[in-house]
């Protein structure tokens, strides 16, 4: 399997951040790590073993990015602004810095980068930013899969809400949506894969999970929200049967 580490300077971030790409070639997909994570967990935790086939025989590329999670949705000690104005800053490296690079990494092979766009995924808080990076931007990011997220801002900001927050909790901006709000449209042209099993620690995953599939069933956009048994609990044991399994239906 191809394997590079980059260590490149955001602007955006004021430090150099790193990331992981798994694969010479194939659709791009970019994976958040759970909450506090790293660029590399997705590996420790065995998760690229589950699709290792599919990225060496160049179906799939897999830019495994850093999280700053520690200064935004778990510093629960900051000013509440300024810990979303860190996620912003973040969310603004991840578009306007890293989606620019896996284009241009991914392009040295195929050539036809923006045929499919980027897909997205994650685990946990990982899917929260998969999720949320897709409905905010679904002229890059065309398909996700997200795996026991949480889609709103409650369990980490209580009742503060801001402009910010409003708009990195899709509970919210998606319920706020018109039915002809031209991003909906776009949505009915993605596919967006939201899942969480029902046991142990699911709790939050399963309330903004039932809940993202009320809202975009309302704005008949198509998803595939499936809730799985309850001995599926919030571990990685369960999302690598899950990603492989999803991965599936979307390629």
């Amino acid at each position: 399997m191809n394997i590079k580490y980059y260590k490149e300077y955001s602007h955006h971030l004021n430090r150099d951040m790193e990331f992981k790409v798994y694969g010479h070639s194939g659709q791009p997909i970019l994976v958040f790590p759970c909450q506090d994570g790293r660029f590399y967990d997705f590996e420790n935790f065995k998760m690229i073993d589950t699709v290792s086939d599919l990225i060496e025989n160049g179906t799939i590329q897999l830019f495994c990015c850093d999280s700053i999670d520690k200064e935004s949705w778990s510093a629960v000690n900051r000013n509440p602004r300024q810990r979303i104005l860190s996620h912003e800053t973040w969310y603004h490296y991840i578009v306007d810095e890293l989606v620019p690079r896996i284009f241009q990494i991914n392009y040295e092979v195929n050539q036809n980068h923006y045929i499919n766009g980027i897909f997205t995924a994650g685990c946990s808080m990982g899917a929260s930013h998969a999720a949320n990076f897709l409905f905010r931007n679904p002229d890059i990011f065309k398909a996700t899969i997200a795996l026991s997220g949480y889609y709103d801002s409650n369990l980490f900001f209580g009742d503060y809400c801001d402009d910010l927050v409003y708009n990195n909790a899709p509970v919210k901006y998606i319920n706020g949506m018109s039915y002809d709000h031209p991003y909906v449209e776009k949505y009915r042209h993605c596919k967006i894969i939201l899942c969480c099993g029902q046991g142990a620690w699911e709790g939050p995953a399963i309330e903004t999970t039932t809940r993202m599939r009320e809202l975009l069933a309302f704005k008949d956009i198509p998803a595939l929200i499936d809730l799985w048994g309850h001995d599926v609990n919030h571990d990685w044991n369960w999302w690598q049967i899950q990603f492989r399994y999803f991965l599936e239906k979307l390629l």
